[in-house]
Formats: structure tokens, C-alpha cells, sequence
């Protein structure tokens, strides 16, 4: 269900490196949460960084909604950087899993492109 990555990367450098990659794979960044930063200034930290960078590829959103509004609750795709045992972890729930609970077989390759992308976007940046 999860593509989980390691890199000796830090946190900020990944950050970077996956937005600039995901533009080049046609993706849009669409926000990016610094979410240690945010529990941190709520009083109730955690004990590592944690950000997530939500990405979206306007192609495939469209393919997608146009089939089923209701898979707009599963958007845009989120990809949680955080530290874990000296490493940095790059961590994504795959599309082709996602896709399962909106019972839309047409929608698998539209799925698996989308995932392939990702896999793409995350291997080349750690």
C-alpha cells in the first residue's frame, strides 16, 4: 500500500529535489506542510521533522474526476519526508491502492501512470 524510500538526504534538500522533479514530470506543486513546525508551535510537538508535499499532475486530476467526483477526497497525491534511525524516509500511499476503494477498474492505467510518475519523481530524488 505504501512506497517507502530511504535517503541520507536531508529533509530540506529532498524537499527541493522532489519539487523540482515533480514540475519536470508535469506535476504542480500544490502546498507543502511543515507539519513538526506546525505541532511544534501548537504545544504539541513531535520528537522529528515531518513535512508533507502535496503534488498533482492536472492530466491525470482530470481523468480521474471527470469519471468519479469523489475521488477528489484522495487529492492531491501527499509525500511525507520525515527522520527515522538516521535516515530520511520519502513515503507515499500508492495511487493503485488508493484507486481500490472507488471501485473504478476503468480508472487503473490512469492509476498506474500516476504511480509510476511518483515512483519515478521519489527514486530520482533520494
Amino acid at each position: 500500500m505504501l512506497i517507502k524510500l530511504t535517503s541520507e538526504k536531508s529533509i530540506g534538500v529532498l524537499r527541493q529535489v522532489i519539487e523540482e522533479r515533480a514540475k519536470q514530470s508535469g506535476f504542480g506543486v500544490m502546498s507543502v506542510h511543515d507539519v513538526g513546525g506546525i505541532l511544534q508551535s501548537k504545544g504539541v510537538p513531535i520528537n522529528y521533522p515531518c513535512v508533507i508535499i502535496e503534488v498533482c499532475s492536472p492530466r491525470h486530476a482530470s481523468q480521474v474526476l471527470s469519471k468519479n467526483p469523489s475521488i477528489a477526497t484522495a487529492m492531491p497525491c501527499r509525500i511525507a519526508l520525515y527522520e527515522s534511525e538516521g535516515k530520511t524516509v520519502i513515503e507515499t500511499i500508492a495511487p493503485t491502492k488508493m484507486l481500490e476503494a472507488y471501485d473504478e477498474p476503468d480508472l487503473k492505467p490512469v492509476a498506474q501512470e500516476v504511480e509510476e510518475l511518483l515512483l519515478n519523481i521519489l527514486k530520482e530524488s533520494a
